[in-house]
């Protein structure tokens, strides 16, 4: 019997894509196909062709007519042949001349700031590389062979397993692997929800006062309208709640302002959605990061049946790994499954099963104890710095998480930001990160993200900061009090 295609492409391993086709023979029709191959450029110089025998069979000619092809094609100087070498592209034949083509040119790199401080992102220099590769690893070699077929659209169970453990040890949520859902991260989770069918969430939802732009637009384009609490010392202002049946809040840490949300609110938020028959989305967006209080669990864990739990890896360890999980209760897993859909929704099985791993195996919680120590060091030398260079700058909002607010005097924000950009150090304005519809009081500040420099740049990133600081108007004294 002959050799089939498949027969030979497994022989060689490599396909080659022609079409001969023209006057003169078979023979003239694979030389013409050959040059116009080279000469556009689609066969590189250095590019190996397959032997006479594959290309032959992939063609449906004869061996001889592929042989004389090529061998007229290397006297021609397209092409060289070597002993052990087989068959290539010549080097000197390359794509049309300069002259004969539009001149191609690279593209041009966005020029990023010399100085990153913009909140929202981790060190990208100290993810855990090896950690996750002998992760990758065990989990590609112990993976029962269904991993590769059609799965589950709540994600596998081995990832929801770990996290059922984890999540109840380190953030005193309860659940169970049945109530998890696996997603992409935490935009993936709110379009989930507010998608129609999710879970049944209607009417207007309440906000913090600030927050992500982002999310906002997010649900604006849903059909969700947003309505924004107050802020205080003491967090969300959840005594303001209404009408409202859905509340989003970030209790372990408020974003961006800072700060956990008082205990008697923590209460009071889940009295008032047992009263309302509501559910409070609880973003739990660097809830492992703490310095210098005690850790402040998730509110999930005063009622599993009225709190939705969302969590992702984007902040301890990147969002590069696009994983992140809903805890649910049980009424509104099926509804959230069905919103989630087809497959081409879910996030990568592998990268499951090695994250599931890296939180077995314990490498989690010891990369996240690491990264602790040392963004607690990096926020101790950005409040120690503005202390001895500018301080006529607050810094608040320092107890937890990855960045910094520096309040400024009023009026002063977005002339700082331009002195800023002129020094190449790029930060967000606080005012970014407020609801437009909200009547607190303007506040003048920066947002500083002293996490996202790699370990040898942030002094220099902090030094920038300081001089565009150290010469930024300082707040009015106040005057003498009156007898």
């Amino acid at each position: 019997m002959g050799d089939s295609w498949v027969d030979s492409a497994e022989r060689i391993g490599a396909d080659l894509h022609l079409e001969p086709a023209g006057p003169g023979g078979r023979r003239a029709a694979l030389i013409q196909a050959l040059r116009e191959a080279v000469r556009s450029g689609r066969l590189a110089p250095g590019t190996r062709l397959p032997p006479y025998r594959s290309l032959a069979a992939d063609l449906g000619v004869a061996r001889n007519t592929v042989a004389d092809a090529y061998a007229e094609l290397v006297a021609e100087g397209w092409l060289t042949a070597r002993q052990g070498s087989g068959t290539r592209v010549a080097d000197r034949a390359a794509p049309l001349r300069r002259t004969e083509r539009s001149p191609v040119r690279a593209p041009a790199r966005a020029r990023g700031p010399r100085h990153d401080l913009l909140q929202g992102t981790p060190d990208a220099s100290s993810f855990p590389r090896a950690a996750w590769l002998a992760s990758y690893r065990r989990a590609l070699q112990q993976a029962p062979n269904e991993v590769f077929g059609p799965g589950d659209p709540a994600g596998r169970p081995e990832l929801r397993e770990a996290l059922t453990e984890y999540l109840a040890r380190a953030r005193g949520v309860r659940t169970e692997p049945g109530r998890v859902v696996i997603c992409s991260g935490f935009a993936h989770a709110l379009r989930l929800l507010f998608a129609p069918g999710g879970a049944g969430l209607r009417g207007p939802l309440a906000v913090e006062a600030y927050g992500l732009g982002f999310h906002r637009e997010l649900l604006a384009a849903a059909g969700v309208r947003t309505v924004p609490l107050p802020l205080d010392e003491d967090g969300a202002r959840v005594d303001r709640l209404g009408r409202e049946r859905a509340v989003l809040l970030t209790p372990a840490h408020q974003f961006p302002t800072g700060g956990p949300l008082h205990a008697g609110r923590r209460t009071a938020v889940v009295d008032w959605a047992r009263a309302r028959g509501g559910l409070l989305v609880e973003d739990d967006y660097d809830g492992e990061f703490r310095y210098d209080r005690r850790p402040v669990g998730a509110v999930q864990g005063l009622d599993p049946d009225r709190v939705i739990y969302i969590g992702s890896v984007s902040k301890s360890l990147s969002p590069a790994v696009r994983l992140g999980w809903m805890v649910l209760p049980e009424r509104h897993v099926d509804g959230v499954l069905a919103a989630k859909g087809e497959r081409e929704a879910w996030a990568s099985v592998l990268d499951q099963l090695s994250l599931a791993d890296l939180i077995a195996s314990g490498a989690y919680d010891r990369h996240v104890r690491r990264m602790r120590q040392r963004y607690r060091v990096r926020r101790d030398r950005l409040v120690e710095a503005l202390a001895d260079r500018a301080p006529h700058v607050e810094v608040t909002g320092v107890a937890a998480g990855l960045h910094a607010v520096l309040r400024l005097p009023p009026g002063t924000e977005r002339s700082v930001l331009e002195a800023a950009a002129a020094q190449g150090v790029a930060l967000d304005g606080l005012s970014a990160f407020r609801h437009p519809s909200t009547d607190m009081a303007t506040h003048d500040g920066l947002v500083v993200g002293y996490a996202t420099p790699s370990e040898h740049a942030y002094g220099a990133a902090l030094d920038a900061l300081c001089r565009v600081l150290s010469s930024a108007p300082a707040p009015p004294r106040p005057g003498p009090a009156s007898g």
